[in-house]
């Protein structure tokens, strides 16, 4: 965490943290699969960064609709054990078996999110829950003009 929040403060604007946060998250958790972060502009969630093996194809996403959007929309996180048994699930890649998403909280509203999809089941824990919501916290200072 503390290798995180010194990269935010160094960050030169919104997307390079993004960048940051996504690229520091998947060098060091073997289980995160995909990172990604997603800012709400409308009533979408727009790709704004992601560390991974490939882009995926969902770049834009609305509100509401999967994982994601009903994170977004809730303003809570979702933790998916196992994303077959959740019918709105937008498989974002045919490895992925479980996904985490967490939003972050401006003074307005849900800014963004991030986004981390496991090819492990079950793979997430009270641990990366934790972990990801002090790093949204950390985002939504930078987000909203705070750091």
């Amino acid at each position: 965490m503390r290798e995180i929040r010194a990269a935010l403060q160094t960050s030169a604007n919104e997307i390079e943290a993004h960048e940051i946060v996504c690229g520091l998250l998947y060098e060091r958790f073997d289980h995160y699969s995909w990172v990604g972060i997603y800012v709400v502009e409308d009533v979408e969630l727009i790709l704004s960064a992601y560390s991974g093996p490939e882009e995926t194809e969902h770049t834009r996403i609305a509100v509401g609709e999967g994982i994601c959007g009903l994170a977004a929309a809730s303003g809570t996180t979702e933790v998916v054990p196992d994303v077959s048994q959740r019918p709105e699930f937008i498989a974002c890649f045919p490895s992925t078996r479980s996904e985490i998403v967490v939003p972050i909280h401006g003074p307005n509203g849900v800014l963004g999110e991030i986004d981390i999809d496991s090819d492990w089941l079950d793979a997430f824990d009270d641990r990366d829950r934790e972990l990801l919501e002090t790093i949204a916290e950390e985002l939504s200072g930078v987000m909203s003009g705070g750091a």
